[in-house]
């Protein structure tokens, strides 16, 4: 019996696409402010319609998550997600660092559990094993 899951199927449609994006907003993934990719490279990745993919921004608009201006693109909006931008970006610089020293996620959030609450004056937490 394999114990790999199967790949999940990447959305096909204007509702999936717009969960996928509210998901990752809501989830602090995308940042307040952070651009999304284009609609045509939307459509693109996903292999949908340029349409499809517009339906999906138009929703997130709608709803309050991103705004879309000529030239700026489509962000974010502000107070959309409930991580700042700054915080999402050193989460991921802390990921990659954590990967490059060969931690696992558990690991990596073991860490974060242990510093977290800790003032930078406090001592440091005890390393893992």
């Amino acid at each position: 019996m394999s114990t790999n899951k199967p790949a999940t199927p990447p959305p096909s449609n204007a509702d999936e696409i717009t969960e996928l994006f509210r998901g990752a907003i809501s989830s602090g993934q995308l940042g307040d402010g952070e651009r999304l990719p284009t609609v045509r490279q939307t459509a693109r990745d996903f292999g949908v319609a340029v349409a499809t993919a517009a339906k999906a921004y138009r929703a997130l608009e709608q709803e309050g998550l991103v705004t879309t201006r000529t030239a700026a693109g489509t962000r974010v909006a502000p107070g959309a997600s409930r991580a700042p931008k700054e915080v999402v970006e050193q989460a991921r610089a802390f990921i990659e660092a954590a990967e490059a020293a060969g931690l696992s996620a558990d690991d990596a959030a073991a860490v974060m559990r242990a510093l977290w609450g800790h003032s930078s004056s406090a001592p440091p937490a005890p390393p893992l094993n």
